[in-house]
């Protein structure tokens, strides 16, 4: 079954579909032949945005907060300011998003703006260790919740957790191949029940401080300790949690009425989990002091024990819930943007195929879940390269600048004074903690980026003959197995 059979068999599905209809439904089947689909709509985009921000980060980052700034007004300060400039950001990618309308985020942006070289980095950087890391923490934390009940009294052990973190990959993997629809369904729930046990921790925060218990929030600013580094590294553990407010920009071509339903996305869920986090935090603090916070294993069921009791199990259960629907966004997200750089050459081209019957990116997602796998779960512990996200978040914002002056008729419009702080605030994260506090592994990742240069000039540049020869049978091969055909243009 080649290329051709492929698609004639979607064809022959197609002249079915388009005898039992009238003329004017003809057009509407031939446009979804083999291209992603238009079916993320408003309250699906918010819950991808909900759902992947609000993932293991609130409730284990908060001791990571505090431990930078020893104390509780900073660490709330921080939590806030936080929200603040992740809102800050997802409204330049707005105006991004609604001006360039390709998925793949960032990716796209520096393509747009810089060219092929940086785009490649970005690529390179971000499927090979950005994603892969971030997804890898939050599905063993996943896992560290989901067997946490088994093991009472003790740390699950590690071959338990790394086999339920593998699982999750392929289950999520294969439910995001599927369908698009499922991938949807699956988030909107996981974030209705993550929304569910937010709700319960600040509710039993309301009722603590009614009740008297606001002894660990007075003189919040004693003892803390502020430095150029310090609070670079509290921002770092603060977006960590915040992780996600980009996510609609990675799959633009994918939403209905992007200009509507992309800002409205944004301007409805960040503000949202901004609320909660601040609240779930002020809700852990009337039960413990920062001490105890700090040497607390996992905050939120330290806090179920205290404050819920004989209910104190929902906590982890909801965690866990909480956790597989972040990995799920994350999969689904990270998918498009391999699948985009498949499609610009920058990868190999068979992970720019679509499925013929389910219209998803689905190499792009099985070799993501295989990369994940072998490198991140089974073989070694998560890299965790935060900081280089914002390398390329400061590329971004610098390209809006410069359109500002090379495009007109954009749909929205910022103000310009909020991406260039945002470029200053992006250089800042980057450095601050370089500075503070240098380390070789920040060399080892300088290294690893700009190691994409060789890469770019002996793949991308040069395009050896004898590679082509090497993967035009494993496509073939991979095609029939996978059942996939390249994207038709649907511009």
């Amino acid at each position: 079954m080649d290329e051709d059979t492929l698609r004639n068999r979607k064809g022959t599905s197609n002249e079915c579909v388009v005898a039992t209809n009238e003329d004017g439904q003809r057009n509407q089947v031939k446009e979804t032949s083999t291209s992603l689909q238009k079916q993320i709509g408003l309250i699906s985009g918010i819950c991808l945005i909900v759902g992947t921000m609000i993932g293991s980060g609130i409730f284990i980052s908060p001791k990571s907060v505090l431990s930078n700034v020893d104390a509780v007004g900073p660490c709330l300060i921080i939590w806030a300011a936080s929200g603040v400039l992740a809102t800050l950001g997802a409204l330049c990618y707005t105006e991004l998003g609604t001006m360039i309308t390709k998925s793949g985020g960032e990716y796209v942006y520096i393509l747009e703006a810089f060219g092929q070289i940086p785009a490649f980095l970005y690529s390179w950087t971000t499927i090979m260790v950005v994603k892969p890391s971030s997804f890898a923490i939050i599905t063993l934390s996943f896992a560290q919740y989901a067997a946490t009940p088994f093991y009472p009294g003790c740390e699950p052990p590690s071959i338990v957790t790394k086999c339920l973190a593998a699982a999750s990959i392929i289950i999520i993997t294969m439910v995001n191949s599927l369908s698009v629809k499922l991938a949807n369904y699956v988030q909107n729930f996981f974030t209705a029940a993550k929304l569910v046990i937010v709700a319960v921790i600040i509710i039993a925060g309301i009722v603590l401080i009614g009740q008297g218990k606001t002894q660990n929030l007075t003189n919040t600013f004693e003892g803390a300790k502020v430095s150029f580094g310090s609070i670079g590294l509290a921002f770092y553990s603060g977006l960590w949690a915040y992780d996600g407010w980009n996510q609609l920009n990675y799959i633009t071509e994918e939403l209905k009425n992007p200009y509507r339903n992309l800002p409205l996305s944004i301007i409805i869920g960040i503000p949202l989990v901004t609320f909660c986090y601040i609240l779930v935090n002020v809700a852990y603090f009337t039960v413990m002091t920062g001490t105890e916070l700090l040497r607390s294993p996992a905050v939120a069921v330290t806090f179920g024990d205290r404050v819920l009791y004989s209910f104190s199990w929902i906590i982890p259960v909801f965690v866990a819930f909480s956790t597989f629907g972040a990995a799920n966004g994350s999969c689904f997200t990270a998918g498009r943007i391999t699948y985009v750089a498949g499609r610009e050459g920058h990868m190999v081209k068979i992970l720019s195929y679509i499925s013929v019957e389910r219209l998803t990116p689905a190499p792009a997602l099985v070799f993501n879940a295989v990369f994940h796998l072998l490198l991140y779960v089974l073989l070694h512990d998560s890299l965790h390269m935060v900081s280089v996200f914002w390398v390329y978040g400061a590329g971004s914002f610098i390209s809006l600048v410069l359109n500002r002056f090379t495009v007109v008729g954009r749909v929205l419009k910022v103000p310009i004074v909020i991406p260039i702080l945002m470029v200053i605030i992006s250089v800042y994260l980057v450095l601050a903690p370089i500075i503070d506090l240098p380390e070789l592994e920040y060399l080892y990742c300088a290294i690893f980026i700009f190691s994409g240069l060789f890469l770019y000039l002996f793949f991308v540049h040069f395009k050896f003959g004898w590679i082509r020869k090497i993967m035009r049978p494993l496509t073939i091969y991979l095609q029939m197995l996978l059942e996939v055909v390249p994207a038709e243009d649907t511009e």
